[in-house]
């Protein structure tokens, strides 16, 4: 048995239609001394008024149940109260209910039957997490005094600029996509900021496919519109994601990847940078006038390679390019995606072929990221365990240190985009994941 770190006891509501299985949860909960059932509800609906009253952290929630299910109840709950969090439960462990699950608001699916180890386990790591985002979400905005204070001169706020995280690779099939996903997501759930994620692989880009999203309206929408985008129209353009991520589609079509000009593409990034705190950006490997103009509004560059040579011989080569471009080394950051310490080089040897120093190394789990695919839920939804999801989430809270939304970079450079400020001999921050490192 253990005791959650703020020495209170996790408040549990259990909602089953069936009484022996609502009974049977509370003995398997019974000798955690740690967690305290609050109540019971035979149905969806019954929940729902039964968390509105009671208050728990957690709901424990069935998905099938007669009337109200556990999905609407789900939805209901969220929508009333995010702090309360719920945990799924169903004797079915098909890849839609945990989707449909996780899209109403459920933090975790348990597929009964279940032992009271993992029943309880469960329980305690959700409410960490909650408690943890609770922690680090931003403080309230202080509220300008009334106009007759003369005691207190009130300074308004300069207007916060989004940063811009690009992820490319030079080479296909390194997983830059899947990497961009997940650490949009890492990125929402460690900060709870406004997070957008633009799929610029206008070609063939999947980031809707990653997150099983809707692409009735994408960033083709947006090129067509007549005048300048402004945030009307992006609202109407953006799909939703439940996690709370904003997500710009690329085209359906390859061929209409030509209606996006790189001034498009600037109008759109420099738009967002007044809506959204950190913009993470999915490219293509195509170097063109479009990908200029995004890598120039970028504050941060993730270079994503494997340990294979050929994918290494492109890394270095890109290097080279951003030497020419003028880029400073602090800008750029070499991300080693799908390492396998076994098969792989050493990442010492990496270093010194490619000259410049790993900043991270996402390990490779090929079975994890897979069935993220299948089901369209990415791997840091699911299982935030894994050594992969820790190494995206690293990453996030690194670029959440390094980046915290500054004021707009005044300055421009030969291509007249904007150039974030940064000295010329900043070096390349500090390793922030070594798994898996030889």
């Amino acid at each position: 048995m253990s005791v959650t770190r703020d020495n209170k006891k996790i408040r549990v509501l259990i909602v089953d239609d069936i009484q022996e299985t609502r009974e049977n949860l509370k003995k398997l909960l019974y000798f955690e001394d740690d967690i305290e059932i609050i109540g019971a509800a035979s149905n969806g609906r019954e929940g729902v008024e039964q968390t509105t009253a009671l208050k728990p952290d957690i709901v424990l929630m069935d998905i099938n149940m007669p009337g109200m299910d556990g999905i609407q109840a789900s939805e209901l709950i969220s929508q009333q109260d995010p702090n309360v969090q719920v945990v799924m439960m169903s004797v079915q462990g098909e890849a839609d209910y945990l989707r449909r699950s996780m899209l109403a608001g459920a933090r975790e699916f348990l597929i009964k039957p279940f032992s009271s180890e993992e029943l309880a386990n469960s329980l305690r790591r959700v409410h960490q997490l909650a408690v943890t985002r609770r922690a680090a979400a931003p403080a309230p905005a202080p509220v300008a005094p009334p106009p007759d204070a003369e005691y207190v001169q009130y300074v308004p706020r300069k207007p916060q600029v989004g940063k811009i995280i690009t992820l490319f690779s030079p080479k296909g099939g390194v997983g830059v996509s899947t990497l961009a996903v997940n650490l949009a997501l890492a990125l929402r759930e460690e900060t709870r900021a406004r997070v957008a994620l633009v799929d610029a692989s206008l070609q063939f880009g999947d980031v809707g496919v990653l997150l099983n999203l809707p692409t009735s309206r994408t960033i083709a929408d947006v090129v067509q519109a007549k005048g300048e985008p402004d945030e009307e129209l992006m609202n109407g353009v953006l799909a939703a994601h439940s996690s709370g991520l904003k997500v710009l589609v690329a085209p359906p079509q390859p061929e209409m990847a030509e209606l996006v000009t790189h001034e498009h593409l600037r109008a759109i990034l420099t738009l967002f940078q007044k809506m959204f705190d950190y913009i993470v950006v999915d490219t293509g490997k195509a170097i063109n006038d479009s990908l200029l103009t995004v890598f120039d509004l970028a504050e941060q560059i993730i270079l994503v390679s494997t340990g294979e040579m050929s994918a290494l011989k492109d890394a270095k080569l890109f290097f080279e390019v951003t030497q020419k471009l003028e880029y400073p080394p602090s800008k750029t950051l070499l991300i080693l995606n799908r390492y396998d310490a076994k098969g792989d080089v050493k990442a010492k040897d990496i270093e010194a072929i490619i000259k410049h120093p790993i900043t991270g190394i996402v390990p490779r789990d090929d079975k994890a990221t897979a069935l993220a695919l299948t089901r369209g839920i990415p791997v840091v939804l699911t299982q935030r365990g894994i050594p992969f999801s820790q190494a995206v989430l690293a990453m996030a809270r690194m670029l959440k240190r390094e980046q915290a939304p500054a004021a707009a970079p005044a300055s421009a450079n030969k291509n007249n985009s904007a150039a974030p400020p940064a000295a010329p001999d900043s070096k390349p921050k500090k390793r922030f994941a070594l798994f898996g490192r030889g």
